[in-house]
């Protein structure tokens, strides 16, 4: 038996409150909807306390106690589920909720306590949240949905096939290629989630923060279009751009602290400091009133779809293979020009194929990470500054600014 070490009387109490907090849910729900409930907060209360009961019998050695237990509640969901169908009233919500606190209320004794706690708050907020997740559903792209469903498909088929060793003179390891194309596509889609859900709700600047996680370049692109548009929407499409290209230092510093947690002892400051920089430089854009919510960049590609984590699975690979010949033909001069070449386009694949090699030389790694953003925010400043005429000036002088200040950085590393 697990995590016993935690007091039975605490264990007990914590049972009653997660089962009473589900009980306050469905009574609460009763209320709303003026209907009748399969049970309330004490009903709900005595399942939670019955299945730590049936637990601490098994625990004793009444080992028939458990599975007579959830027989008897499966039993009462039943006939509370037939009564309620001779009223015209269907749904099994309140029946499996039943069972759920039952369950609960056993693991409070059985398990590590994360585990019925993790299970009553979620619980919890799938009741309580019914009305938002149905129209959530109502929403939903079915071709994005499908795009996920069959990323997530291929993912859990391929990466545990996948070997897990490395091949040729430059250790490239197939499992591992595949496991930070899920990192990089998760992440990605966690902000592409967030960005479709409330980027349109206050502004510009949310919708750059939140597709900065995305991609800032795909975010800046966009912003000087819609700036090129709507010329009166220039300094915040302005905005937006900065405050995208300011998270993009805060998203490789999380990959990077995933994936090798070691190096960002050496460098979290650094990239911390340049996206400082960007927040300021984003702050100092005095943006129009006609910058209202409603108003919102339009959200990057999908990154959960099978496609693009290909092509990224493809990029990682060359740029792998690349770093490793550009060092051994032209040494330090030639990883480093490498690196600012690379920045004209996407440079997660770059970095993260930098990271994940063996390094000896970690300043030369760091320096070249610095320089590959700096040559990714003049080209996002130029692509912005070419869309964006009526505010070509603002966004020169701002990305260059932002540009050279890489430079001390770079000097200091390395």
């Amino acid at each position: 038996m697990n995590g016993l070490e935690i007091p039975f009387s605490l264990r007990f109490f914590i049972a009653l409150g997660l089962a009473f907090l589900v009980g306050l849910e469905r009574e609460r729900s009763g209320i709303m909807h003026k209907g009748k409930v399969f049970a309330g907060v004490r009903t709900y209360s005595l399942i939670g306390v019955y299945g730590f009961g049936c637990a601490w019998l098994n625990h004793d050695g009444v080992a028939w106690a458990l599975p007579m237990g959830m027989l008897s509640i499966s039993a009462l969901a039943i006939i509370g589920y037939l009564a309620k169908l001779k009223h015209g009233h269907v749904g099994w919500t309140s029946e499996v909720a039943a069972l759920l606190t039952y369950i609960m209320g056993a693991l409070t004794l059985m398990a590590e306590i994360w585990v019925p706690m993790a299970l009553g708050i979620i619980g919890t907020f799938l009741l309580s949240e019914k009305s938002r997740i149905e129209e959530f559903v109502e929403h939903l792209d079915r071709t994005e949905f499908l795009a996920v469903v069959k990323f997530l498909v291929v993912t859990l088929i391929i990466l545990p096939i996948l070997p897990n060793q490395e091949y040729t003179e430059f250790l490239l390891n197939p499992n591992r290629i595949w496991r930070i194309v899920v990192l990089v596509s998760s992440l990605g889609f966690a902000g592409y989630f967030l960005l479709k859900k409330f980027g349109d709700r206050v502004g510009l600047w949310l919708s750059g923060i939140l597709g900065g996680i995305v991609s800032s370049t795909a975010v800046s692109i966009a912003a000087g279009r819609m700036a090129q548009k709507s010329p009166d929407l220039g300094a915040s499409a302005l905005q937006a751009s900065l405050l995208a290209s300011s998270v993009m230092y805060l998203r490789i510093l999380v990959l990077i602290w995933i994936l090798k947690p070691e190096y960002v002892a050496q460098m979290w400051w650094q990239l911390v400091v340049l996206s400082g920089v960007g927040l300021a430089l984003s702050f100092g854009v005095t943006a129009k009133p006609s910058a209202q919510p409603g108003e919102n960049v339009q959200a990057p590609r999908n990154p959960f779809e099978i496609r693009p984590a290909l092509v990224f699975a493809g990029l990682f690979v060359v740029l792998s293979l690349g770093t490793v010949m550009v060092t051994r033909l032209y040494g330090d001069a030639g990883l480093l020009a490498l690196s600012g070449i690379i920045g004209v386009t996407d440079i997660d694949p770059f970095i993260l194929s930098l990271v994940s090699q063996s390094q000896s030389y970690y300043t030369l790694m760091f320096a070249a990470i610095v320089l590959s953003m700096m040559s990714n925010t003049i080209a996002k400043g130029a692509y912005f500054a070419y869309l964006a005429k009526n505010v070509r000036r603002d966004s020169a002088w701002r990305y260059g600014l932002w540009a050279v200040l890489h430079i001390p950085i770079i000097w200091l590393i390395y």
